[in-house]
């Protein structure tokens, strides 16, 4: 039996390489379709959750994961010779930034290379992990090729980039649009295959993998920029003294040429605030300077700043002096209704609380320890008398679920409302952004 009639049947064995926020819920999805699925992660203590049905991801239903693994439909190792077992291998591991804001493709190569030695004739492998245009044939292909592969023939290789939205109620990974390019058109219609038996959503092909790779890259960028032209409404806003809010609610009303984004202490999770950065510095290799991109990322990254100097001037017009001030942050995720702290720009408003002096705690009910550098911190529960003791509250996660912000109102002397949970509406003791 061919690899295209293995995947079609779905008689093929699956290979899902980092069991995180992309990994673990692909591999539930192609489980729930009936294909026998093992999950590869370094982390043994990822691989005994799984195989104990126990869910770590908030956008996997717990039951449905306990009933796949149950089933024999689903199971993890953290024995990497196993990839030997598979006819198709999914590689979904981070790509995060250094220090410069340059990739660090560690983590994609060392899986390649693994999925390379234990690789037979005869196999997909498909990067899902963001990255820059030209990984996968750049990078990946060599390393399967110096194993004695070639490429379309008897080894497919091909990219399709993740869309996770974290929290997000309507659209998950089994009905959102997925995007394959593939190193040969052979390799391109293996892959298209293997989602289409996968999602209840269309599979769009394009003509190699540095398309899908820019279409992730250029999906995100969108958001960064966006982002950042609200962010320096808001500022301007401020400024002019107009309500930022009402405007954009305003905007929306138009029915073509607009797309509402809105302001906020900045932009957090594993994509916006990274991926665009990938395409700054593979441009730089074509002497191209990405002017737009990065100024956008400076705006963003200046939000935290101009929150904790907003709340500053609102404790000064109050007689209170930031430096000793008791500030609580309401909400620390980087975005509501997750419990995902990665890049939250929460925790660097924090940061800035506490450079200034402040004494900083925290409430989240879907985080209830924050790693700090100082150590562990714990989620503090919301009352009238506790909320009265802190000098000001910060909102900085709009949660739709757990948060009494009426309770907040009513008890606090003071929040900055940098999400909009009130509507923009100016109260004594409650002001927006």
């Amino acid at each position: 039996m061919t690899l295209l009639e293995k995947i079609t049947s779905k008689t093929a064995r699956v290979g899902v390489v980092g069991l995180g926020y992309v990994g673990l819920p692909l591999a539930v999805e192609k489980a729930r379709v009936g294909f026998s699925v093992l999950g590869f992660d370094i982390q043994k203590e990822k691989c005994d959750s799984v195989n104990r049905g126990e869910n770590y991801i908030g956008d996997v239903v717990p039951e449905e994961l306990a009933r796949l693994v149950h089933n024999g439909h689903l199971s993890a190792t953290a024995d990497f010779g196993r990839i030997a077992e598979c006819d198709v291998v999914a590689i979904c591991v981070p790509t995060p930034l250094d220090r410069y804001k340059q990739p660090d493709m560690s983590y994609v190569e060392s899986s390649a290379r693994t999925v390379a030695q234990y690789a037979h004739k005869d196999m997909l492998v498909v990067l899902e992990s963001t990255t820059w245009p030209g990984t996968t044939e750049e990078v990946l292909k060599p390393i399967f090729e110096a194993k004695g592969f070639t490429v379309g023939a008897d080894l497919h290789l091909a990219f399709s980039p993740e869309r996770v939205d974290p929290g997000n109620l309507l659209y998950k990974t089994k009905n959102t649009p997925k995007v394959v390019g593939g190193c040969t058109p052979a390799c391109t219609q293996a892959a298209r295959a293997l989602y289409e038996a996968v999602l209840e959503a269309p599979v769009f092909t394009v003509s190699s993998p540095k398309e899908a790779e820019m279409t992730k890259i250029l999906e995100n960028t969108f958001r960064i920029v966006n982002c950042a032209l609200a962010n320096e409404m808001a500022v301007i806003c401020h400024k002019m003294g107009v309500n930022v809010w009402e405007v954009i609610a305003a905007a929306a009303t138009k029915p073509f040429g607009f797309v509402p984004f809105y302001p906020g202490p900045g932009v957090g999770g594993h994509c916006i605030p990274i991926d665009p950065y990938y395409l700054t510095w593979k441009a730089r290799a074509h002497d191209y300077h990405t002017r737009l991109i990065e100024m956008a990322g400076d705006i963003n990254d200046e939000m935290p700043a101009y929150v904790v100097t907003r709340l500053q001037d609102l404790l000064n017009d109050r007689r209170k002096a930031m430096k000793g001030s008791r500030i609580l942050l309401l909400g620390v995720a980087y975005k509501g209704d997750i419990d995902d702290l990665r890049e939250s720009p929460a925790l660097k408003v924090w940061d800035e609380l506490e450079r200034k002096g402040a004494l900083v705690d925290y409430s989240d009910p879907y985080c209830p320890v924050a790693k700090r550098p100082e150590g562990k911190k714990t989620s503090l529960a919301l009352d009238g008398n506790m909320l009265r003791a802190y000098d000001a509250i910060v909102v900085a996660t709009a949660h739709k679920k757990g948060v009494d912000y009426d309770l907040v109102a009513r008890n606090a002397q003071l929040v900055l409302d940098t999400k909009n949970v009130y509507g923009g509406v100016r109260r004594d003791n409650v002001v927006p952004l």
